[in-house]
């Protein structure tokens, strides 16, 4: 009963957390300009292009397969108009494929389904692995499948379904380009802002930590944190593939307001050493609470090392104002200040240091060693 309760607490926990996820994504898209606003319009376009497409199709023309003409408008509707022209290529050709193929597959058969599916569906499953055909080679499979559903094979049937599959995808397309084209110069500085404000409250959880009475009790806890930002750091990389893409053959790169341009690449790749940074610094802490036979440092030292902590917790936070600032010469003065101010501390942490011995003082230099890395890569902007 027990355990059983344990896991319902954690389940408990787990739909908080994706609520609460939930909660701040909504809040974010109506409120601000950022990725989750840039995903809630492209959903919105995705589906009105398949609306679109199903009324000229379905509701105008009547056609008999109209069910293809939004299925593909939906899936040309891409992350950047160059993706989607990049896509439809390989989209449109896979789906005309499977449309061919288990057309030719139910007049082989005389329409019977289960017989025409053994024909095609492994076929069209080996055919979406060829690497020509990228991501989208699912998609051929999947339209195989509404043919043989439909049950109606003829060559004018064939024609139909390639003309529906045809307007769906300049639907698609013309909705991605014409319609808020997605300009993701944006989305690389709202990205790195979010890695910033997460170490800085990672940072932020380990100083406060650090100074209560059993000051590692949250550490294994700070490490899985620490472990995230790897997921976040990815986000910055993809984001940095659209903002390249997106101004590719794109009409709103100069139709739509833009914004700043992004940081440097350079940025990226410091954020990701301040990360390995942050992640080491957590993992050595969990390492020492999970082995009691090593000697911890003194408090002394914890509470000296949850001071540098602190302060490089507000350097990120004050980077975090500089990345997210609408001003692109915000003043530095503060991020300045109190880069100066872990310095300092940096110098009476390695006092402390000092006074520790035995097995103490090789955890604490590895602890001194990895926080004046952390430091010096969050001082080098």
């Amino acid at each position: 009963m027990r355990r059983t309760g344990t896991r319902w607490s954690a389940a408990g926990q787990w739909v908080g957390q994706e609520w609460a996820e939930v909660r701040r994504s909504v809040r974010s898209a109506c409120g601000e300009a950022g990725p989750e606003r840039d995903t809630l319009v492209q959903s919105l376009k995705a589906a009105g292009a398949a609306i679109l497409a199903w009324a000229l199709c379905g509701w105008w023309f009547q056609a008999p397969m109209a069910l293809l003409a939004p299925w593909t408008a939906i899936a040309m509707v891409g992350s950047t108009v160059y993706q989607s022209l990049r896509t439809g290529a390989q989209q449109f050709a896979i789906i005309a494929l499977g449309t061919v193929w288990a057309s030719g597959a139910m007049a082989l058969t005389r329409d019977r389904s289960m017989t025409s599916m053994l024909l095609t569906l492994p076929f069209m499953m080996l055919l979406g692995n060829y690497r020509r055909f990228g991501s989208q080679g699912i998609y051929g499979a999947t339209t195989a499948l509404f043919v043989i559903t439909a049950g109606v094979s003829s060559t004018s049937t064939v024609g139909h379904r390639l003309l529906e599959t045809l307007i769906g995808a300049v639907i698609g397309l013309l909705v991605n380009a014409l319609v808020l084209p997605p300009v993701h110069l944006r989305s690389v500085r709202d990205r790195l802002g979010r890695v910033a404000q997460e170490t800085a409250d990672l940072l932020d959880a380990m100083a406060d930590g650090l100074r209560e009475e059993d000051g590692l009790a949250g550490a294994e806890g700070w490490h899985l944190r620490a472990a995230r930002l790897t997921v976040s750091l990815q986000d910055v990389s993809d984001a940095r593939r659209w903002a390249t893409e997106g101004s590719r053959w794109n009409p709103g790169s100069r139709l739509r307001r833009t914004g700043p341009t992004p940081p440097p690449f350079a940025d990226d790749m410091r954020w990701g050493r301040v990360c390995t940074r942050a992640l080491a610094v957590a993992r050595t802490l969990a390492g020492i609470r999970e082995d009691p036979e090593l000697s911890r440092p003194s408090p002394d030292f914890f509470r000296q090392l949850s001071d540098v902590l602190g302060q490089a917790a507000v350097i990120c936070v004050r980077e975090t104002e500089l990345l997210t600032s609408a001003e692109p010469d915000t003043p530095r003065d503060g991020r300045d200040a109190v880069a100066g101010e872990a310095r300092a501390g940096l110098d009476a942490l390695t006092e402390v240091f000092r006074r520790q011995e035995g097995t103490a003082a090789a955890v604490g230099g590895e602890l001194l060693l990895e926080v004046r890395q952390l430091v010096t890569e969050l001082d080098s902007a």
